[in-house]
């Protein structure tokens, strides 16, 4: 099994307000665990307008499927949310043998 715990650093300009903040998040969020099958969580930068920290989670049993899975992530935010800008994004591989 292979885990891939995902950070994802977004730029959100014209953001004006939290309330603004988390339905732009709460869409993306549900829309990217519905596309791609993935545990997504906003997980720092809470009280941030115009910022946010995404955490994605992605399990397989092939850790070049679990690459190409986050890959389509971080290429669907380009490509369908063009109000949000992808600032960085870190990634670890955890390889679990039981």
């Amino acid at each position: 099994m292979v885990v891939i715990a995902a950070t994802i650093d977004l730029q959100m300009d014209g953001v004006e307000s939290l309330k603004e903040k988390r339905s732009i998040l709460k869409s993306m969020i549900a829309r990217l665990h519905q596309t791609f099958n993935v545990g997504v969580a906003e997980v720092d930068l809470h009280d941030v307008w115009q910022s946010a920290a995404l955490g994605v989670a992605i399990v397989s049993t092939d850790s070049r499927h679990a690459e190409s899975v986050l890959e389509a992530v971080l290429g669907w935010i380009e490509r369908n949310r063009p109000d949000v800008e992808i600032v960085d994004h870190t990634f670890e591989i955890i390889h679990y043998h039981p």
